[in-house]
């Protein structure tokens, strides 16, 4: 083994425990975002932490946009027990059943929707030459409609849930609007931004499920806080 080798190991702790290495890991992301945290509540700064602390990139917060007390919103949604829709079976893999639990005991995986595997919606979608997330929408549209959405990977997804409310009165009480990419990405969150729902969005091309699903576990650390 190399002399460099045998030193970088070194610099390793091996004892650290997992909830040592979050505890540490929010010390030293508090630490770096300390002149943003005075200028937002308590609530929205969590959700800037755990984005920071899913990313590693302290300039995420600086893209980070809400309106209509999104916190408030979910949190209500959220202890009536109201559906979650996600256009990525990441985003359902990710979110914590526990998490859910600890607002409302009532929930299970069964409450959190994701639609774009789905048989029916696969065949339709190749029949008509679309998205698969513009067809499940059709399918999920009474979950949307009151429930919680999560959208971290497909912008046409977002632009269908805002021409829905805009069409048809479809309301979610929330959405958190962060795909990801280059096409109909900035135009997508634009319409969430001008839609007036309640809603989290990370503007302009960067997103992802995993964003997606820490910004909903942000808003449940905010509950009985």
């Amino acid at each position: 083994m190399g002399k460099q080798l045998t030193e970088l190991l070194q610099d390793i702790d091996w004892q650290m425990s997992g909830a040592e290495i979050e505890a540490e890991s929010f010390r030293r992301i508090e630490e770096g975002l300390s002149e943003w945290r005075r200028k937002v509540t308590p609530e929205i700064f969590r959700i800037g932490r755990r984005l920071v602390h899913t990313t590693a990139d302290f300039t995420i917060v600086d893209d980070l946009d809400w309106s209509g007390d999104p916190v408030a919103a979910g949190l209500d949604a959220l202890s009536a027990g109201a559906p979650i829709y996600c256009d990525a079976t990441m985003i359902r893999s990710g979110l914590s059943e526990a998490r859910l639990k600890s607002v409302n005991p009532s929930y299970s995986k069964s409450d959190i929707c994701c639609l774009v595997a789905d048989p029916e919606v696969a065949n339709e979608a190749s029949r008509r030459g679309q998205a698969r997330s513009l067809v499940a929408l059709e399918k999920a549209e009474k979950l949307i409609d009151g429930g919680i959405v999560l959208v971290g990977n497909a912008p046409l997804a977002l632009a269908g849930i805002i021409r829905m409310h805009s069409e048809k009165n479809i309301r979610p009480r929330l959405v958190i609007g962060m795909p990801v990419g280059f096409v109909h990405v900035i135009e997508a969150k634009k319409l969430l931004l001008a839609a007036g729902i309640p809603q989290v969005v990370i503007r302009g091309r960067r997103g992802g499920s995993a964003m997606a699903v820490a910004t909903l576990h942000a808003i449940i650390e905010s509950f009985n806080k």
